[in-house]
Parts: C-alpha cells; structure tokens; sequence
C-alpha cells in the first residue's frame, strides 16, 4: 500500500485529511518537529499545531517541547487494536446486512426462513390457537404432543381442524388415542410413511420443516395467501385426499358444514344428479370489497374444471384442482360461489352449511 492509499484508508477510520498525512508524515520520519512535518506534508503551517493535538488526543503520536514543539509516532499497539476493532465491526455489519436481505423479519415480510425447527414449532403453536376458521396440520406423534394444547384451543374457538399423523421414523406405528383426537380435531387420518411438518392456519398462514432426519434443518413460515394456497394442494393430494379416516367427528346427517367448497362439492353432485334440493348457508366475504356475508339459497349449479368420471365412485380432488364454485340462489339474487382464492365469483366461501332434502 503506498503512502496515497494509507491516508486515505485511515481517512475512512475517521481521521481527517490533514491527521491522515500527518500521521502518515510522521510514520516515516520517526520524529520530527512540528515545522518539519507541515513542510513535508499537505498541512498548511497555521494548522500543524491543533493537528498534531488532535492526533495526540486520540493516541497516535505523543508531543513535547525541544527548542520548538517536536512530535513522534507513538507505540502504535492500541492504534492497530482500533483499526483492527473498526476492521471487525465493518465486517460484522456487512454480513448483518447481508443476513437481512436474504433472510428479512417475519413481520416485514411474507416469507421469512428460519435455521430452528423449534422456531417453526413455536410459530405453529401461536398461530393455530388463534386460528378463526380452520387448521390442516401434518406431523408426527411427538408434533402431535408438543401442539396438542393449540390444537385443543382452535377446535374449542370453532375452527375445523384436520390432523394428518406420520411417523418421524418408518418403524413407528403408535398413534393418539380417539379421547386425544376427539379434543383436538375434526378428523384425522393417518400416513404410514414420513413427511414434512406442515401447518396451515386460516388460509393466510404456513409453517413448513422438512423431516427431522432430513441433512438439513430449516424452516419455512409464510403469511401470504397464494403460496399456503400451493401447500394446501400439497396437503390435499400428499396428506389428506389418498388416506383413509382413523378418527372423525363429522356426522353425516344433515345439516353438515365444510370449510372446503371441493369437499362440498363432491358430496352435493351426486345429490344434484338426483334431483334433490340442496339448501346451503354460506359464510365468507364479497370477492369484490372483502366486506364479510352471510347468504342462505338453494345451490342450483356446480361447476368445476374436471370430469367426474362415469364410475359413480368419490371424484378425486384433482378434479377440482382449477374452476370450482357453485350457484347459489337466494329469493331474488343470484349468488356464484368459490372457495379459497376465488376471483371471478360473487363470493369466497369461508364455511358452507349444507341441507338436502328429500
């Protein structure tokens, strides 16, 4: 480094123009008076003086009488100490710039990833007991444990709460009792093969771990309703749809209330293949102002993207991956009626009670 870029860097550590040459001056010299060292450097004779004070106040040369004022570097441990402490401090600041960008605070930002799945844990533990309308949760027995209280609190507040239970490791097999289920969610079913942790919570919330065994250790926590929308059809199709009921407190009988309008359709087509009337509440909010409704009809029309099938079994719920709503008529209006993300509809459906009749 030549003399030029030396007094510039120290002016970067905080010494002004002047400090930096005379410093600089000085270094090379050894000792010199205070004459001298304005000669040889850009300071003007008037100045040299406070100059050499200043640098003296902050312990890079020490001063003293000798026919005129003299001066000379000092001993420059505790000057290295200092640029090597502002050397620290500046790196320190550009990773923490760096870790802000690339991971910014969840309350700032839609998604945010955490190192910790016990920040993930924690997380789905705050956000399912506040849930309003409904929790889909993937996870373990030990999971399981560990929210049972949350779970607990959404289902006494109302929300419709769907538990998926795998095991964190392929030998395990135990699962909750029906007493522990029938206080923590509306049904439950059970994946004999592990998975992600996964909690969506209103529509609105995710929190996503990879398994524990998994080679690296993360976490994902997302508030923004069209990437859970993507975790949902994850659940749907990896968690949910393809698994048979080992517990569920749904009763068949009339009048019977989803939370998915694609669960709701695929119980009332066959119904309006029938000919029955099929009468329908729907609680959720206008498409077009976000103003909350409520609505009673008759549902008239369904209408989604798939097919059927001509099998008369259950549609799969593929088939409602796109288009999915129904029409619903209440005396004089006419309400169309989607679910989660609805654009093009009257109404985004947040909860659906259904009453056929004979």
């Amino acid at each position: 480094m030549n003399p030029d870029e030396l007094v510039a860097t120290l002016e970067e550590a905080g010494l002004s123009p002047y400090q930096a040459d005379a410093f600089v001056t000085l270094l090379e010299r050894g000792s010199a008076s205070a004459t001298d060292v304005a000669q040889a450097s850009s300071v003007p004779d008037p100045r040299i003086y406070d100059v050499l004070r200043g640098l003296e106040e902050r312990g890079y040369v020490e001063t003293y009488e000798q026919e005129s004022l003299q001066a000379r570097a000092r001993d420059p441990t505790e000057v290295l100490e200092d640029l090597r402490s502002r050397a620290t401090r500046l790196e320190s600041a550009a990773d923490e710039i760096e870790t802000r960008w690339t991971r910014p605070d969840i309350e700032d930002h839609a998604v945010s990833i955490v190192k910790r799945f016990d920040t993930v844990l924690a997380r789905a533990n705050e956000l399912v007991r506040s849930a309003d309308h409904q929790v889909q949760i993937g996870l373990t027995p030990a999971q399981f444990d560990a929210l049972e209280g949350a779970l607990e609190t959404a289902r006494e507040n109302g929300a419709d709460v769907k538990v998926c239970l795998f095991p964190e490791t392929a030998e395990e097999s135990s699962l909750p009792s029906a007493e522990r289920l029938a206080r923590t969610c509306t049904e439950a079913r059970h994946r004999r093969i592990p998975a992600p942790f996964v909690a969506l919570v209103d529509r609105s919330w995710t929190c996503f771990a990879p398994n524990r065994h998994s080679a690296n250790e993360y976490g994902v926590l997302v508030n923004d309703r069209t990437h859970t929308y993507v975790f949902y059809w994850y659940f749907s199709t990896c968690l949910w749809d393809v698994y048979e009921p080992v517990y569920s407190a749904r009763d068949d009988r009339p009048p019977t209330t989803y939370v998915d309008i694609r669960e709701c359709l695929r119980r009332i087509e066959p119904l309006l293949e029938d000919d029955r009337r099929v009468e329908a509440t729907v609680e959720g909010f206008e498409t077009d102002t976000g103003r909350e409704i409520t609505v009673s009809g008759t549902i008239t029309d369904i209408a989604y993207s798939g097919t059927s099938g001509d099998d008369g079994g259950s549609v799969p719920i593929t088939q409602f991956a796109g288009k999915a709503g129904f029409t619903l008529e209440s005396g004089t209006e006419s309400y169309t009626v989607g679910g989660w993300g609805a654009i093009i509809e009257d109404v985004e459906a947040v909860r659906i009670g259904i009453d056929p009749s004979a």
